[in-house]
């Protein structure tokens, strides 16, 4: 039987790889986003609302889910740029992204935890990042305490679900070389760097969910190595 991956967030960026890649490789998949997500089964909902959660976890059913990878998230408008004040961010606008980043995690967690309690070894991958950690936070303060507050969660999930058997991850990355990213570098929005291969972002998901159930990393950091092509 396939095993099968749910992916939150799968139409663009790092989720849209992550389902191209499993779908490829002998998965089920199950893609969640608010436009189309090809490669998959497609559950479209907003996941920034009670109501988008609700409908997803409706959707979901009872059908075992052997890994949960929650690659969605937002940041400031104009957050990677050089004149970024986050003082200019509005209220409705540091609402949403700690709507999008910390409560849905949370609340959509809360309630695939029968679904992934059904799998034999069960893993909940969650894309926090680095700016997220004491190595190298940034000046975008809703976004990176949304993922500082998201690595606290999952810290604590591991504690609150432990007798559940779910293996909890977050992976903090630097930057990645999605579509989007690889963009704003050509465009001048990001200095010239390397990117994180996407490779290597496959290869680390891959690693924790070939780990045994007797094991789980609860922190992975990913760093650029060079800033030099």
């Amino acid at each position: 039987m396939k095993k099968h991956i749910l992916v939150i967030g799968s139409s663009r960026g790092i989720g849209a790889e992550l389902v191209k890649h499993f779908s490829n490789n002998g998965y089920k998949v199950t893609g969640v986003s608010r436009t189309y997500s090809p490669h998959c089964t497609w559950i479209e909902t907003d996941i920034s609302t009670a109501e988008g959660i609700e409908s997803l976890l409706a959707k979901l059913g009872n059908k075992a889910i052997d890994a949960m990878i929650f690659s969605s998230a937002i940041w400031e408008t104009y957050g990677f740029m050089d004149t970024f004040d986050f003082r200019k961010t509005s209220d409705k606008e540091t609402r949403n992204i700690m709507d999008v980043n910390i409560v849905a995690p949370i609340e959509i967690t809360k309630g695939v935890v029968k679904n992934l309690s059904l799998a034999s070894n069960p893993r909940a991958i969650y894309f926090g990042a680095l700016s997220g950690t004491k190595q190298k936070t940034s000046s975008q303060v809703a976004y990176a305490a949304s993922k500082f507050a998201l690595r606290g969660a999952i810290q604590a999930l591991n504690v609150a679900l432990k007798e559940e058997g779910i293996g909890f991850t977050t992976i903090n990355p630097a930057n990645v070389a999605t579509e989007e990213v690889l963009l704003d570098i050509k465009e001048g929005l990001f200095g010239q760097q390397v990117p994180i291969p996407m490779s290597d972002i496959i290869s680390t998901i891959e690693w924790v969910l070939s780990l045994s159930s007797a094991v789980n990393i609860e922190d992975v950091n990913l760093m650029q190595r060079s800033a030099k092509k």
